[in-house]
């Protein structure tokens, strides 16, 4: 799962070969590579299916969602599984899904502008 303002992981698997992008302009900080590593892209490509790519309003969306609905704070990052999930809500109908919520690590200023319905710009 990557963010769109940070593709240079989907580019690379999609490749065959690393990838590199001159900018990850995007807050979802833990996704934010511009220079994946070759070990890495080998893992994924062996192991996944495809790599989903949402929005940055997605993943803001997302953390909102997952903030209203558990009282949890979702890092940027750990809200992308629920972000990919909402994108292919129609695929996923009358299935019993699952999406793990990792990691609560944002900043208050990141959180703020997420939470008064904004997607913060990087």
């Amino acid at each position: 799962m990557v963010a769109e303002n940070a593709p240079a992981i989907a580019l690379s698997v999609a490749a065959g070969h690393v990838v590199t992008t001159e900018s990850a302009p995007t807050f979802v900080d833990g996704v934010a590579s511009r220079s994946p590593n070759a070990d890495a892209i080998a893992i994924i490509s062996g192991g996944a299916a495809r790599i989903l790519t949402v929005s940055e309003d997605a993943a803001a969306e997302a953390m909102r969602r997952l903030f209203a609905a558990t009282h949890n704070v979702a890092e940027p990052a750990g809200a992308l599984a629920l972000a990919g999930l909402l994108a292919e809500r129609e695929a996923s109908q009358g299935k019993r899904v699952a999406v793990v919520q990792t990691g609560g690590n944002v900043d208050a200023s990141v959180l703020t502008q997420v939470l008064s319905g904004q997607t913060p710009a990087i």
